[in-house]
């Protein structure tokens, strides 16, 4: 029987196929129990081209410092500013890369507002 993390892999692993197909970056994203992650990473080299997490100095002292980082308003802040660093970089249309976890709460959060900002995907 698979663990909850190899299932999580193993769907993520499909995910990573079809993208790699398009060949357009993709934005991934990593969630944990304090912290989460996005990344925009180039379709042809695998470069990280832009990135923003709830880990940054900046972004803490925003949020209101520790133990702030796991809400769905901090995934929002993520979101937006991933957009902004990634547009600033030249890239507007990125495919979206859950990395296996369940698109609801934080995960859709910092993928409409990533929308909202101008990332099409």
């Amino acid at each position: 029987m698979l663990s909850k993390k190899e299932q999580r892999l193993r769907r993520a692993r499909q995910t990573r196929i079809r993208i790699a197909n398009q060949g357009v970056a993709r934005l991934t994203v990593n969630r944990t129990n304090l912290h989460i992650y996005a990344s925009v990473i180039s379709g042809d080299g695998g470069n990280v081209l832009a990135s923003a997490s709830t880990a940054e100095a900046d972004v803490r002292k925003e949020l209101g410092g520790a133990g702030k980082g796991s809400t769905v308003a901090a995934a929002q802040v993520i979101g937006k500013r991933l957009a902004e660093k990634a547009k600033s970089a030249g890239i507007d249309k990125v495919a979206f890369d859950r990395a296996g976890f369940a698109y609801h709460g934080r995960v859709k959060a910092l993928a409409d507002a990533a929308r909202e900002a101008g990332l099409q995907f």
